[in-house]
């Protein structure tokens, strides 16, 4: 019989990926600010690197970039992926994990789903309902 307690599955990124995600969105936030990668895509537009989530066993480092104005987004992606072996020993070299991550860069999506919701929002059929619910419950 064991002394310890089962452990409950992890709900959500532990406290330790969290904080390695974050060190890592810096590096590479910093990397791209400075002009470090030599590709003209990259040269040629300011890249957002909203968050960084990484797995559970800190080797797989998932970036989220947004191009500004989310112009080009297919190109600056492509641009990306084909210096990501330059990002990643740039992380290694800037940033005390044991492992260098393997780095998946992704669109970050999160401000067009927002504005899908808040048109949706003010659509004249939920403006109604909210109307219609508020008379209800008076």
């Amino acid at each position: 019989m064991s002394r310890g307690h089962a452990r409950e599955p992890a709900r959500g990124p532990t406290q330790r990926s969290l904080r390695a995600g974050e060190v890592v969105r810096h590096a590479i936030a910093e990397i791209l600010s400075r002009g470090e990668v030599h590709d003209a895509v990259i040269a040629t537009h300011l890249i957002t690197v909203p968050e960084v989530r990484m797995s559970p066993d800190l080797r797989i480092a998932t970036v989220y970039i947004l191009p500004l104005g989310g112009q080009d987004a297919a190109v600056v992606l492509a641009a990306l992926e084909r210096n990501k072996r330059y990002l990643r020993g740039e992380i290694a070299r800037r940033v005390n994990l044991k492992f260098a991550p393997d780095i998946r860069f992704r669109i970050d999506e999160r401000f067009d789903e927002a504005e899908r919701i808040e048109r949706l929002l003010r659509s004249p059929e939920v403006r109604r309902d909210l109307e219609n619910n508020k008379s209800e419950h008076e």
